[in-house]
Parts: C-alpha cells; structure tokens; sequence
C-alpha cells in the first residue's frame, strides 16, 4: 500500500472516547458481565453499560492502558470507552493502533494519575483510509494473538489437570495403591505412613535481597520481583528488573525455581504467600530474588520445586500467611514463622510418582510460555512499522 494512501487524523476524527459510569460495590450483583477499570477486568456484574464490543482506555490510575472488551460489557469511571459502531475504522485496527500512541505518557494529575480527553483526542497519527488495509494490519496481529490467547488457555487446562491430580491424591487420598487405611493426626485423618510435619522439613527458605533504586541500571543481571508473581500464584514475565547490585549465591535463582510472595499491595491481599515457578524467557545471565520474594530449596524428601509448588498452592497454606502478616498498606509476611507451616507430608514413594506423573504437563506449560514470549516480540516489532507504513500489506 502507498504511502500517499495514508493520511495524518486526529483521534477524534476516528473515534470518540465515552466516559464509564460509577459502580459501587453496595449495587453491584454478580452475572456474566466483565466490569472493566483502567486495569482491565476488575469483576462482574449483571447488568451491561456497553452492548456491543469495544475498547477500554485507562482514565485514572493506569493510565493509557488499552484493553480490547468483548461485548456485553461495563467500564467503570476510572477508564474511558470506545463503542465499535461509533468507530470510523476497523475494531481490532484502531485497538492495535492506541497501543502505539504513548498514552500512558500523558498523564496531567500529580495527584492521581489521570488522562485527559481532550488531550487524548488531540493526539495524531498516521491512517490507512483504505479498509482492506486495516483488515490486514488487524489480521496479522490479531493470529499473533490469538495464538497466544491459545496457548494460554492450552496451560490454564493443563494446569487445571495438575490441581486435580493433587487434589484427587493427596486432599481425597485416592493415590495409586491407597488402602483406605487412615490414622488420626494434627490435621485430622491422614493414609498410614504419612506423617504430619512442618514446611521447614522439606525445604529451605531464602530471603531476597534488599537493594537500592540506584542500582536498578542496564545489566545482564535482573531481581524477581513481587511483581513476577500472578494474583493467585503463577509467574508474569512483566516483573523482571535489570540489577546491578550486588547478592549471595543462594538468592540466584533458575528457571524451574520456586518462589512465593512474602509483602503485597494488593487490596485483597491477592498475591502475599502465592507460588511461582521461576521463568527466564529473556535469558539473563543472573536472576536474583528481590526482598518481597522467598526461595524455596526442596530438601531431599520433596523430589522437586513443581511438586512442592502444589502443595503451596493450597488455601491453607495462603491462609497461614495471611495470619502471620502485619501492616496496613503494605502486608509483610514474618518469614521467620512460615517454616513453621503445618502440612502432610506423605511416603516418598508417592511424591515421587506424582512428580512424575507432572513433570511432563509443567514442561508443556513452560515451553506453550517460551513459544508466547517469542509471539509477544515478534507482535511488539511488527507493531510500530505496520502502523506507520513501514511495512506494506
């Protein structure tokens, strides 16, 4: 396609942004419906602003966030809207398109991050006036996309077949070879030859390390941070920061590592003593546990961190450290009483087998991340020179 076929618009001239609508939490009723803020789906409600699909833009707090909403849905006050009937151009374009606007860098509230409209509306960018070239840029895209979207889901199934195998051996106790034989404990009745023992006896726990902003510089070395841990447990590449400073041996970590959080700023307290398995998708020469992350080593009588990782996973185990932080804004997690953790520890013999029967899913997982990791790069470079021309479709 010509360069001559693309011409300079504001945004306005595309699309207009809609305000959301207050939704508090006293009439709020859960349905089918996402609720979308400046941070993407925050809940669920039964009633929809928007009927149709759409694209939501972060107003207050995460500012410029774009976020693409299948209809039904309802954006709430802190994030603005696009409606697709009142779009000029292709959805899924103009949804790619945002990303390359630099909105977040338009924040004018000191206060509370905030993005205004008519600022908004003002920006400018190049525009493909023809519609089979936006349906283009938006395919190719979008397969990225939807590729990844795939894999996603492939591990959230996967993952799902793991808990149950958990669960199914060691909270129903039907393993391979149970003999339904049970004797009492401090947890209640467990198989004969478990045995009832602390976190600390399978494994060893080792503190982040503390460091300073100063030392966050361009380096072949990068913390984990509280950030690389999901809401829930599971592991975000998002939350690598590149680190010159110096750290012990023993707070290195390696792909296939466990960790779990031990502060969180979350409302909810979503993320403080949630697991994760450390991933190193873009291959630094040293990952470092940063002060909000724990180390967990299996001792020799946990065959691995993946097995390990499943028994944390448990509510108990949230539960546990949840009571044993303190702090208001900021909960932090008194490592010194999580080895002190309660948990069943069955026969070797049976972890041994359940490792087995695992590892195979987790290293589907971890190759499905690798393979998103790479689509995520190749979506990110094709990004800019699709939308600018530099690349013809």
């Amino acid at each position: 396609m010509s360069s001559k076929e693309w011409k300079k618009v504001k945004l306005s001239e595309i699309a207009h942004l809609n305000y959301g609508k207050s939704l508090t939490s006293g009439i709020r009723k859960i349905g089918k419906v996402p609720v979308y803020s400046s941070s993407g789906i925050t809940g669920w409600h039964d009633t929809a602003l928007v009927n149709e699909d759409g694209i939501v833009i972060g107003r207050k707090g995460n500012v410029g966030s774009i976020f693409y909403a299948d209809g039904p849905f309802y954006c709430i006050d802190t994030a603005y809207y696009i409606k697709k009937s009142e779009l000029k151009c292709n959805i899924k374009y103009f949804y790619y398109l945002l990303k390359t606007l630099g909105l977040e860098k338009l924040n004018e509230d000191s206060a509370v991050p905030g993005l205004n409209r008519d600022t908004a509306h003002s920006q400018q960018f190049l525009y493909p006036e023809k519609i089979d070239a936006q349906n283009r840029i938006a395919e190719i895209l979008s397969a990225l996309d939807d590729k990844i979207e795939l894999n996603r889901q492939t591990n959230a199934t996967l993952e799902a077949i793991a808990q149950a195998i958990f669960k199914e051996w060691f909270v129903d106790f039907n393993f391979p070879g149970a003999t339904g034989e049970m004797v009492e404990s401090e947890l209640g009745m467990i198989p004969k030859g478990w045995r009832v023992g602390k976190l600390g006896d399978v494994c060893k726990l080792i503190k982040g390390v503390s460091y300073k902003s100063s030392e966050l510089q361009h380096s072949d070395s990068a913390l984990v941070t509280l950030k690389s841990i999901n809401r829930g447990g599971g592991f975000n590449n998002d939350g690598f920061k590149e680190y010159l400073g110096t750290f012990k041996t023993s707070q290195c970590l390696k792909e296939g590592d466990l960790i779990f959080a031990q502060t969180d700023i979350t409302q909810n307290a979503d993320v403080v003593g949630s697991p994760a398995i450390v991933e190193n998708p873009f291959n630094y020469k040293n990952l470092v546990a940063s002060l909000d992350i724990v180390k967990c080593e299996p001792t020799n009588e946990m065959p691995s961190s993946g097995t390990l990782y499943y028994f944390l996973q448990r509510q108990e185990f949230k539960d546990y450290c949840l009571s044993q932080t303190n702090g208001s804004t900021v909960l932090h997690l008194r490592s010194s009483e999580v080895p002190n953790y309660l948990m069943i520890i069955p026969y070797s013999s049976i972890l041994r087998e359940f490792n087995s029967t695992i590892t195979p899913i987790r290293q589907i997982i971890l190759e499905n991340n690798q393979q998103n990791q790479i689509l995520r790069e190749i979506r990110d470079e094709l990004l800019p020179k699709l939308m600018n021309g530099e690349i013809e479709v």
